[in-house]
């Protein structure tokens, strides 16, 4: 990251409104990190082992702040995405197979919204799982008509759900109250859970949910509707990271409480806590009958929400690994139709518990995935004859190689335990 203090400027006033000239790709990006699939593996984290995995969540977001402001940084030296980027320092083959890779990554990732919405519909209005995985194939008319108004009617509606999505759970843990005492020590990095398998796969997929491959493609991109001239690309690259670091702590609040509502409410529970065990349970819990309306709204606005970047990151990843263009529309219809029929077909045949699992492992593939995005990313910030004198910094090297390290690692361990 490049620093979060404003920029020198004799008027303060003026450096507020070039900062607020960048607010709205960090908030594009944001909502993929608290999409349904960090939701479930958040539930199961809390409800299984209380405050003791909130280090994992505090750790893949600082993680993810360094990658993202990363990613600011390609963009803005090279005026190009990170798709184009790829598919210009890589073999025909190797561009082609991480075309794959991040189009695999785009199509999990919508699997996961999907069947979160579809929850959420039934949560919330009693639709049977099924139709709502069906319902969720109309969302490109949304997607069509915000896209055709500009980027700035996209970003108003992601950051308005966010908002509703930060309301629901700060009311949530209002009523709730947790320990803070217990909270501040769940932040602290503990030892005895990496002895514990189910800890370490949960710890795993928090990583592997919270990291996702698309928002790296999609920030690349984002950054550049700011454009900036030669001499102004520092100072764009310092306000777009205010922008995503102050987003991506939003969405650090969002996962952390997710977990804590779930550590606070459903400690014990038999087993890893699924959406309808929660809608269920929180109500009698809290004893606030509009806490388990705001979790299914909460969740609903999540899908709705990370469908709009998905179908963003689609458009840029296919143009610029394949130069070839689709209308938002078309792409929308396209990524859906590949995660709605294996949802639908679940849904309809083994119910909605099996479709909650398909979720979760939607968030192994991304998981896997991760590295076919990150190791590009790092490659180009690191070149020199691409970024010329905005190359990353060594820390930011240093740091991203080691981030990498550490998924592959926790990956490696997530696989072993899945054979």
């Amino acid at each position: 990251m490049t620093g979060l203090a404003l920029p020198n400027s004799p008027n303060p006033l003026a450096a507020l409104k070039r900062l607020a000239a960048f607010i709205g790709p960090g908030y594009l990006v944001a909502v993929g990190y608290m999409d349904p699939g960090n939701w479930a593996t958040s539930l199961a984290a809390g409800s299984q082992y209380g405050y003791a995995l909130l280090s994992v969540v505090l750790i893949a977001s600082l993680l993810a702040m360094l990658l993202q402001a990363l990613a600011i940084r390609v963009g803005i030296a090279t005026g190009k995405d990170l798709a184009q980027l790829s598919a210009e320092r890589f073999s025909p083959l190797t561009g082609k197979l991480l075309w794959v890779a991040a189009e695999l990554a785009i199509v999990a990732t919508d699997l996961a919204e999907l069947i979160g919405t579809a929850i959420a519909l039934h949560l919330l209005f009693g639709l049977p799982l099924f139709y709502g995985i069906l319902l969720t194939g109309l969302d490109a008319v949304l997607i069509l008509l915000l896209h055709r108004r500009g980027m700035k009617p996209l970003e108003a509606f992601v950051i308005g759900t966010t908002g509703l999505i930060v309301g629901a759970f700060l009311f949530q843990v209002i009523v709730l109250k947790p320990d803070a005492g217990a909270v501040v020590a769940g932040l602290v990095p503990r030892a005895d859970w990496l002895a514990d398998g189910t800890a370490l796969y949960l710890a795993a997929g928090i990583l592997g949910a919270t990291i996702m491959p698309h928002n790296l493609y999609l920030h690349t991109a984002l950054v550049q509707a700011r454009p900036a001239v030669p001499a102004e690309k520092p100072r764009a690259i310092r306000y777009a990271t205010i922008d995503s670091t102050l987003a991506l702590t939003v969405a650090l609040f969002v996962n952390g409480a997710i977990l804590v509502v779930a550590g606070t409410a459903f400690t014990g529970a038999a087993g890893a806590l699924d959406f309808q065990m929660a809608y269920k349970l929180l109500e009698p819990v809290v004893g606030v009958g509009l806490a388990a309306v705001a979790f299914a709204g909460a969740l609903l606005a999540s899908g709705l929400n990370a469908t709009v970047t998905a179908t963003l990151a689609g458009q840029i990843v296919m143009e610029g690994f394949l130069a070839l263009k689709l209308s938002p529309a078309l792409r929308r219809l396209l990524t859906r139709s590949l995660a709605l029929v294996p949802a639908a077909l679940v849904a309809a045949v083994y119910g909605e518990s099996a479709a909650e699992g398909l979720l979760v492992a939607s968030q192994v593939i991304l998981s896997l995935q991760l590295p076919f995005a990150v190791v590009p990313l790092l490659l180009i910030a690191g070149d020199r004859q691409r970024m010329g004198a905005l190359v990353a910094p060594r820390w930011q090297q240093i740091g991203g190689w080691g981030a990498t390290a550490l998924v592959i690692g926790l990956n490696s361990v997530m696989l072993i335990n899945l054979v």
